[in-house]
């Protein structure tokens, strides 16, 4: 166990106003992994002041000099990914393997594609008589989650250095130790002091002092709907602008023409994907009702050949869910899926056989789901699916789009026209067709109440910049 308290502010470690230890918990053993201390107001104080005078001249570097620094950190991150990946099997039990390949591999990916992006980014171009000026929009407080810590690190501090932005981050405090590696990183690379700072903290405390600080000039949040509100509410009172990524209830429409023993296969793995905990997840599998029987019967081939367990353990394919909170919130969705009549392919309530210790969940399939029961409208977050029937594809599409949430949207087909028409009327940020490789480059966020603002590539530059326009430019 290590205690990680001081907090990075103006290039340096410096210690907490007030010291306020907090436990770090691995989730597959219950025991503690580290100490943090939770930051305050006066720390959130202490670092904007940082970044307000860095902003002064970090803010006119060139494009060159940005490439150069950012091109620095991906050398540093690089050399030190194995210490990234490692951080978050500890704090969220990721498998290692996993851990490397995706959480700490998506760092690599979105450092690699900001670079590329901004290589030939159009910060200026003349439209008319006036000279349309691209500009770093200021101070931006960030505000991370734990299920992918590094990753949602990065898509937001790499763009923000693209654009000549400073900056104050908060990761999540359930998993905050890949965020110490990360704030290491960026020392080692020589980020100009004040640039990026990082403040540890609680989302009521230090979240809601950056939403609300006057010198904040964006905050940029991605979590549950219910704290993108709460850091709306604070932020409206300054009128900075607020990028959220929020929740999602994502449908996975599977068409009738679709390689059933190929689609449901890999809708099971979309859904499991880091133990179902992502915002993302395809828990909404739409199949035609003829076809009910035959995808509950390949689904639980798929679901109980994962193997769930220690995630030092190179033969465990699923570690454990982030806490004990929420352990029993997925506990109680599996059992109202339960009491409202969905049919328990496999899985179900409790902890795998031999697993008495850590926060471990059952991999589960509920088939004969409707849209009227009450888990087909949530956000589950834990490698649980749900397979519901429909009748025809007009149906499909009204199923998947009948949610409060427009995240992500899944379709497979044979024809990939067909799949992209029906692509085409789901109320969702981003679909995925006949489950493609992830592209750093696509914009991430969405629709309704899953958010606003877009992140990765030049989307997630294009958040970060302030329009100014130069009238009369002959």
């Amino acid at each position: 166990m290590t205690d990680h308290f001081k907090f990075y502010i103006d290039g340096a470690w410096t210690d907490p106003v007030t010291l306020q230890p907090f436990d770090v918990i691995n989730p597959s053993n219950e025991e503690v992994c580290g100490r943090i201390s939770l930051g305050s107001v006066a720390d959130v104080d202490r670092a904007v002041a940082a970044a307000r005078t860095a902003f002064e001249s970090f803010s006119q570097t060139t494009r060159e000099e940005r490439l150069a620094l950012l091109s620095r950190v991906l050398e540093v991150y690089k050399r030190r990914e194995q210490e990234v990946a490692d951080a978050m099997t500890l704090e969220m039990g990721a498998p290692k393997e996993f851990a490397m390949v995706w959480q700490a591999g998506s760092g690599t990916a979105h450092l690699e594609s900001t670079i590329e992006v901004l290589k030939n980014y159009e910060f200026e171009r003349l439209q008319g008589t006036t000279m349309v000026v691209h500009e770093a929009i200021g101070v931006v407080g960030m505000i991370t989650p734990w299920n992918w810590p590094i990753n949602q690190i990065v898509c937001k501090v790499a763009p923000a250095l693209a654009a000549g932005c400073t900056m104050v981050l908060k990761p999540s405090e359930i998993a905050p130790l890949s965020g110490v590696v990360w704030a290491e990183i960026m020392h080692e690379a020589g980020v100009p002091k004040g640039v990026f700072n990082l403040v540890q903290g609680d989302g009521p405390t230090v979240g809601a002092a950056i939403a609300a600080h006057p010198g904040i000039d964006m905050v940029s949040f991605t979590g549950s709907t219910r704290g993108g509100i709460a850091v709306a509410k604070a932020a409206a009172d300054t009128v900075k602008r607020v990028a959220q990524e929020l929740g999602g209830n994502s449908a996975n429409i599977l068409l009738d023409d679709a390689d059933f023993e190929s689609a449901v296969t890999n809708g099971v793995a979309g859904c499991y994907l880091n133990s179902g905990e992502s915002c993302d997840s395809p828990q909404r599998m739409l199949v035609p009702h003829a076809r009910m029987a035959e995808a509950m019967a390949i689904a639980k081939k798929a679901a109980e050949s994962y193997v769930v367990g220690d995630p030092n353990d190179p033969k465990t394919t699923l570690g454990p869910l982030i806490s004990k909170a929420h352990w029993e919130k997925v506990q109680g969705l599996i059992k109202m899926g339960i009491e409202d009549g969905a049919t328990v392919v496999t899985g179900g309530l409790g902890r795998p056989e031999g697993l008495n210790r850590g926060y471990f969940a059952r991999p589960t399939i509920f088939g004969n789901v409707t849209p009227a029961m009450r888990i087909a409208n949530l956000e589950i977050f834990g490698m649980t699916m749900m397979i519901i029937g429909y009748a025809d594809e007009d149906e499909a599409v009204r199923i998947a789009n009948d949610t409060e949430y427009g995240l992500a949207g899944y379709v497979q087909s044979s024809d990939i026209e067909r799949a992209r028409k029906v692509a085409r009327r789901l109320r969702v940020g981003a679909v995925q067709i006949n489950y493609p490789a992830f592209d750093p480059y696509s914009a991430f966020g969405g629709y309704k109440q899953s958010g606003n603002g877009r992140e990765y590539g030049a989307f997630g530059l294009h958040d970060y910049l302030e329009t100014k326009c130069l009238i009369g430019y002959n």
